[in-house]
């Protein structure tokens, strides 16, 4: 049963493998046999990241690159087929939002920032969009691979304030159930595309926004951990589990799905 979550001799790309959650993911898909190229725009934090994995016994290399820039997606591309050779799997952690896509409690629809908002749809969707495409050339060549994008509880159900954010992780949810049906059909089986769908985990950007200085909840942190019947924010190692199965023979039979990792978020009504 261990074989079918086994990932050595595979090749997994994870954009945003520099932040919080794409790191840890990163280092969960090493840590299960794969080698890795961590793709982001901080070169320490790639860095510090491949040498993690490294000291693990694991195998990883640093991709300095903007998902929004196809020239530094290409490059990426070229360094890793020329160190391994393929592309098995693609792990879409790049995104996040920014102040002006988001409207705060004095504010409304109307004070939206309208460059923010297509920001943070670039940043999101087509930092989403550009790597599979680039990336997943050899996984349509070959006919085989997995990808999994990077979703939201956000896309699921309204949640005030972050407009921005909700509609690009909306339009990553569609984009997932298409090109898993586009890619089935077209291909065959051996090509799948799924996503994970986190619910509130405390990363750099929403720290301050979930927690005050000394640790304690501010009042929206509370109101989401009410709201999640497990009563607490999701540590960062709690996707690992998930995108492994994703990745692997384990999830065969699997596509066009979203899988919510939310400690029940998306299935409590809050009565």
């Amino acid at each position: 049963m261990n074989n079918l979550f086994d990932l050595s001799g595979k090749v997994a790309i994870v954009t945003g493998g520099t932040g919080v959650l794409g790191g840890a993911m990163a280092k969960g898909l090493a840590a299960a046999g794969a080698k890795v190229g961590i793709l982001g725009r901080s070169e320490d934090s790639a860095k510090q990241n491949v040498k993690d994995i490294e000291d693990s016994g694991g195998e990883a290399v640093p991709l300095i690159a903007d998902v929004l820039v196809k020239a530094d997606l290409e490059a990426a591309r070229d360094k890793i087929m020329d160190k391994w050779g393929r592309i098995d799997i693609l792990v879409n952690a790049a995104g996040g939002n920014m102040a002006g896509a988001t409207i705060n409690p004095d504010q409304s629809f109307l004070d939206l920032d309208d460059e923010a908002l297509e920001k943070v749809m670039d940043l999101n969707f087509f930092g989403t969009y550009h790597p599979t495409k680039v990336f997943g050339e050899d996984m349509i060549k070959n006919e085989r691979g997995s990808i999994v994008h990077i979703s939201s509880m956000a896309a699921d159900r309204a949640i005030t304030r972050v407009l921005g954010y909700s509609a690009a992780k909306s339009a990553v949810d569609n984009f997932t159930k298409f090109l898993a049906t586009e890619l089935a059909i077209k291909y065959g089986d051996g090509l799948r595309v799924n996503a994970i769908a986190p619910g509130f985990f405390i990363g750099e950007q929403n720290r301050d926004l979930l927690l005050n200085e000394d640790g304690s909840l501010t009042e929206r942190g509370q109101t989401i951990v009410d709201n999640t019947p497990m009563k607490r924010f999701g540590e960062k190692e709690e996707l690992i589990g998930t995108v492994v199965w994703l990745a692997s023979e384990a999830s065969k039979f699997v596509t066009g799905t979203v899988i919510p990792v939310d400690g029940g978020f998306s299935a409590y009504s809050g009565v």
